[in-house]
């Protein structure tokens, strides 16, 4: 190699940006040694809920050099999907549908994948004989530590990666391979958060036991996409209108200054799944739902799941118009269903009587001499 000649270093990681990616970063295998007592610490607290895909395979998802012992290479891959929209505004209709949005349009692990691919033939052809392995969100492999150790950022409070380049509007890829690349520096542990609050404070059910920890059986996009049944009466009334996930603690992040654009059409929320009507999606059958949500990664829980969080969110409206919207969903195939549509109504004449009740005050002390 001259000395003109880019490093194979240098030359994949002008690759990954001709693909798209805001930014990568590698690291040994072994470069998280703290991970596997950290999960062993989450799973034992109970914090992972219903997700008990975590527990199994645990000793891969804690320790890389398990999951693939023949890799010596980890690149990670950060994919901007910055909004061009105010997450938060939505949160302002109560008649409307927020939804999270990495979901407004195409589901990313596709998205993500094929451009992994893609990066990873190219290695393949500039190191003969070396192997990959690619990864998106979809195997046992802790993405956003190996991310860190690999340069991209830190964990924030709110315990997802951020980045001082890229905010926190980015989902993350992982290529492993045999090959030898040199690592780069991993990001300080302690991050750059400081003094900042505004992921824990903002929070609607208080998931964050502490900063850096997160209780996913309170977190809202825990409760409206993994868990399956009814959700905890007590919880209910934070969901407000989020159906499909929250934004919360990643719209209020400051570093979010300095996010990029997102470079894949993909990204781009579609028209069609901005502020949708409750009382639409409250009448959507399976075959609606699937039509409706053709590509966004909500497709993945199932009508049923997502109509159950729709009359929580009708139940949080404190609109009666959207009572008959729930009435029509109290004979449905689902139990959660069913259960959801009983409460939304219940919600909905305890809020109307107390606004009667109130209004009817204030007439009689107006009335009073």
């Amino acid at each position: 190699m001259s000395a003109d000649e880019p490093s194979l270093t240098d030359a994949l990681k002008a690759r990954a940006k001709a693909e798209g990616f805001a930014a990568s970063g590698i690291c040994r295998p072994d470069a998280i040694p703290e991970a596997g007592r950290h999960l062993a610490g989450y799973l034992a607290a109970g914090y992972h809920g219903q997700m008990s895909w975590m527990e199994r395979r645990a000793e891969w998802r804690g320790n890389p050099s398990v999951l693939w012992p023949a890799a010596r290479s980890v690149i990670m891959l950060a994919d901007a999907y910055t909004p061009e929209h105010d997450p938060l505004a939505v949160l302002k209709r109560p008649d409307r549908a927020a939804i999270s949005v990495y979901a407004l349009n195409e589901d990313y692990h596709g998205l993500i994948k094929k451009r992994l691919k893609r990066l990873g033939r190219w290695l393949i052809n500039r190191v003969p004989g070396a192997e990959i392995k690619v990864f998106v969100d979809t195997a046992p492999v802790m993405e956003k530590p190996l991310a860190a150790a690999a340069g991209l950022g830190w964990q924030g409070k709110h315990t997802n990666l951020l980045s001082r380049q890229l905010g926190n509007w980015f989902f993350l890829g992982a290529l492993f391979t045999t090959a030898e690349l040199e690592p780069d520096q991993p990001t300080p542990k302690d991050g750059h958060c400081g003094r900042c609050r505004a992921c824990l404070d903002i929070c609607p059910t208080d998931a964050f036991p502490a900063p850096y920890q997160l209780d996913a059986r309170r977190c809202i996009s825990y409760l409206t996409i993994e868990h399956r049944g009814p959700v905890d009466t007590a919880l209910r009334p934070d969901l407000g209108n989020r159906i499909f996930g929250c934004d919360d603690c990643l719209a209020v992040c400051p570093w979010n200054k300095f996010a990029v654009r997102a470079r894949q059409a993909g990204y781009q929320a579609r028209k069609d799944l901005r502020q949708l009507r409750l009382s639409d999606l409250a009448s959507l059958d399976d075959t609606g739902f699937r039509a409706l949500f053709r590509k966004s990664p909500v497709r993945r829980i199932g009508r049923d799941r997502l109509v159950r969080n729709v009359l929580y969110a009708i139940g949080n409206s404190g609109r009666i118009d959207l009572a008959p919207s729930a009435a029509a969903r109290l004979g449905d195939g689902d139990g959660a269903v069913r259960d959801a549509a009983r409460w939304a109504l219940d919600r909905l004449r305890t809020a109307t009587r107390a606004r009667n009740s109130a209004t009817e005050r204030d007439a009689n002390g107006a009335n009073t001499p």
